[in-house]
């Protein structure tokens, strides 16, 4: 159906144990085949982006609060290995992120584990195939979108959305839905600091933790 051959089944089983959210099996088959992925976060990493103590961090923050077992913890940050895994391709994937300041200011596993995380952004800012933009507090209401956005461009130049609120994922595939999401995207974009400045924010915060 996605041209994955068994790498959809793969996947699906693996989401299906996790209780991840409604429509993100779908979306993770497109993601392993897409040609452009952009992302826009708030508050946390994007997945595609943690590393494994930043994800191990988040995950058993899930266990303590009694939202998932430790089984499905461990099955989950597997689950982000193996997504991270298969964006290693050639060739690889345009993946532009845009991050909420509170993604980089809110802390997660303490000063170590967020100084790794931020050094993780900024080799990954350096990487040819990706961009990395800061969406500043200060843009305020000019701020395109209130929940975590994914937008995929697939082979064929076909679209595809998603996006999740705490309970519930929705994903889009006709354009008549997707299209306004990607001029939102591309409004947020010239709103939030260049790559540049955005890796200087992250540097300054990572000193901060020092």
């Amino acid at each position: 159906m996605f041209g994955t051959g068994t790498l959809f089944l793969d996947m699906f089983r693996d989401i299906r144990r996790t209780s991840l959210l409604e429509g993100f099996p779908d979306y993770v088959a497109h993601e392993a085949r897409a040609v452009e992925i952009r992302l826009f976060e708030l508050g946390i990493i994007p997945g595609l982006l943690q590393t494994p103590e930043y994800a191990a961090a988040v995950t058993m923050g899930a266990v303590r609060r009694g939202n998932i077992t430790q089984e499905q913890a461990d099955e989950r940050l597997t689950f982000i290995a193996e997504r991270q895994a298969r964006l290693v391709r050639h060739p690889a994937p345009l993946i532009h992120a845009v991050l909420d300041e509170s993604c980089i200011r809110r802390p997660v596993g303490g000063p170590a584990v967020m100084a790794a995380q931020l050094d993780q952004l900024i080799a990954f800012a350096e990487l040819p195939h990706t961009v990395l933009q800061v969406a500043p507090y200060d843009i305020e209401e000019r701020r395109s979108f209130d929940l975590p956005v994914n937008i995929l461009t697939l082979p064929d130049r076909s679209l595809v959305a998603y996006a999740e609120s705490a309970l519930q994922g929705h994903l889009e595939r006709g354009s008549d839905a997707v299209v306004p999401v990607l001029t939102a995207y591309h409004q947020l974009q010239a709103e939030a600091l260049s790559q540049t400045a955005s890796v200087a924010v992250i540097q300054q915060v990572r000193k901060e933790l020092q």
